[in-house]
């Protein structure tokens, strides 16, 4: 039957997809992302690196350098030092904008510490469930405009539930391209609450892989 063999193509898309490009970005950067306040902040600092146009792997590298120098929390990046933070940007190969994101990175910490006691919880309480005053939230930090906001919701969609189902654009475009249901609820309804978060994360990198399959019949080779 017509009906029977699209599902299960889609279901073998996904499930190639998902075991090929499946980690969240998050844990790409040794994120244990969960609902407290040092992983959501370790994701707001991913989120500005991911901002920039600069490669993906570059700024989950830069990220991680960041946390290993010891800056894993709003309190630790804003009493680092400017040449700290442009050190370990610089050892993450984070070079082109280094010193920008540094001063960046220092006033926002501030700002989470000032406007939340350095706990993003207090953002999420005070957007409501709305995902446009997160987003609003979101862009008061400096270096994080909508396709930042839209980073964070995709990667925070799992410990925040009522901002799922979150697929943007970028990963419509590699629905798209997979020739899947480019709409976040036909896709949401594909996988598991837990993994839609991974499932954003791989389509995001099918749509900026020039080599991915452009309808799905082939395999879904790694980024």
């Amino acid at each position: 039957m017509p009906g029977t063999d699209t599902r299960t193509r889609t279901k073998a898309t996904v499930e190639a997809l998902l075991a090929e490009r499946g980690v969240t970005y998050a844990e790409e950067a040794g994120i244990r992302l969960r609902d407290t306040p040092q992983p959501l902040y370790q994701l707001l600092v991913l989120t500005h690196l991911l901002s920039a146009r600069i490669r993906a792997s570059t700024a989950v590298a830069a990220a991680r350098a960041l946390f290993a120098a010891g800056m894993r929390t709003p309190q630790r990046m804003r009493d680092a030092t400017w040449q700290e933070r442009v050190d370990a940007l610089g050892e993450g190969g984070y070079r082109r904008y280094d010193e920008s994101t540094a001063t960046q990175l220092g006033r926002e910490a501030e700002l989470v510490l000032d406007a939340y006691g350095g706990d993003l919880r207090r953002m999420r309480e005070a957007a409501g469930g709305d995902p446009d005053a997160l987003i609003a939230a979101l862009r008061e930090s400096p270096g994080i405009g909508p396709a930042g906001a839209d980073i964070f919701l995709r990667e925070v969609q799992d410990v925040w539930p009522e901002f799922a189902p979150r697929l943007d654009g970028r990963a419509l475009d590699g629905a798209r391209r997979l020739g899947l249901p480019p709409e976040p609820t036909a896709l949401a309804a594909l996988v598991p609450r837990d993994r839609l978060p991974a499932l954003a994360a791989a389509l995001v990198r099918v749509a900026l892989d020039p080599h991915a399959p452009e309808d799905g019949t082939e395999s879904v080779h790694a980024a």
